[in-house]
């Protein structure tokens, strides 16, 4: 039998990488984002994040306006980088809505050469209810804001993107109770809301990868808000619980999350997609 001779060198079937060199891995410049959940808390702090590295902000939300105090600061931002920030009013569970609110940001992102290129789905709730007491109605609303509320200006977001025929990026704001079940909360409805966002990025991310979308998820842990810091004044025993688990001894701070993001939305993550960014504090390293 003769030996089987495997060559040193073989020819790569491989295509050639035509993907341009990275220079700021970070910039997000000449791009919009859109921001569900912008109008206070982790996604009004996630809007300065998109200014200071360069892009365009448009912020949705359910709210009639936005909270002011920061939103002040969103703008005085927007003015010294030379950039626009944007507020619509949109129920993000309404497609009709959400379609006509992004397709408008698109527009504006075209004519000032700025084209839609990434959202972060931020828009959420939660609730602490026993899961033997969760009336069906509160339930189904966790589902249609958490769930329904990320996939359909994920959906719309991806449509323009393919349309254009520009890359995009889009982070799900998703959770670290998506994975695990929280020690001391009653959040069943919330935690499986979660967890359906983690398997709709990774399902979008194979349907849309051919189109150059990459879709994400970042995984919070505990973050001082105003809905968790409403939390802790009705439960202040919840504190205790978590901190227990804080390798770092704090809880997190919207600012935590915007290095994380911006890096999932920007050129340096191109190789990155249907995955998840953990951002716990160390929570889920803990028995």
């Amino acid at each position: 039998m003769s030996p089987v001779v495997i060559p040193t060198e073989t020819p790569s079937t491989l295509p050639p990488t035509t993907t341009p060199p990275i220079t700021n891995p970070f910039s997000l410049t000449n791009r919009t984002i859109a921001i569900t959940g912008g109008g206070r808390g982790l996604g009004i702090v996630l809007a300065t994040a998109v200014l200071e590295a360069g892009g365009d902000v448009a912020c949705l939300d359910l709210l009639p306006a936005p909270s002011a105090e920061e939103w002040l600061l969103v703008q005085k931002l927007a003015t010294a980088r030379g950039l626009q920030a944007n507020y619509i009013q949109c129920d993000i569970t309404d497609e009709v809505a959400t379609q006509t609110a992004l397709e408008g940001i698109a527009a504006v992102g075209m004519e000032r050469g700025m084209p839609l290129r990434g959202a972060i789905t931020c828009a959420g709730i939660q609730q602490m209810v026993p899961a033997l007491e969760y009336p069906v109605e509160l339930y189904r609303k966790m589902l249609d804001v958490n769930v329904l509320g990320t996939f359909i200006p994920a959906k719309h977001c991806a449509r323009i993107f393919k349309e254009q025929g520009t890359p995009g990026s889009i982070v799900m704001i998703a959770s670290m109770s998506g994975q695990i079940a929280n020690r001391g909360l009653t959040c069943t409805a919330y935690n499986s809301s979660k967890a359906a966002v983690h398997q709709m990025c990774r399902s979008v991310a194979q349907e849309w990868g051919q189109y150059g979308i990459r879709v994400n998820t970042l995984s919070a842990g505990y973050i001082r808000t105003a809905m968790t810091d409403a939390l802790l004044v009705a439960k202040p025993e919840v504190e205790e619980t978590w901190m227990r688990g804080a390798l770092l001894g704090r809880l997190g701070v919207p600012d935590d999350f915007k290095a994380p993001t911006v890096y999932m939305l920007a050129d340096g993550s191109g190789f990155m997609t249907g995955a998840d960014l953990r951002v716990d504090g160390g929570h889920c390293a803990s028995a």
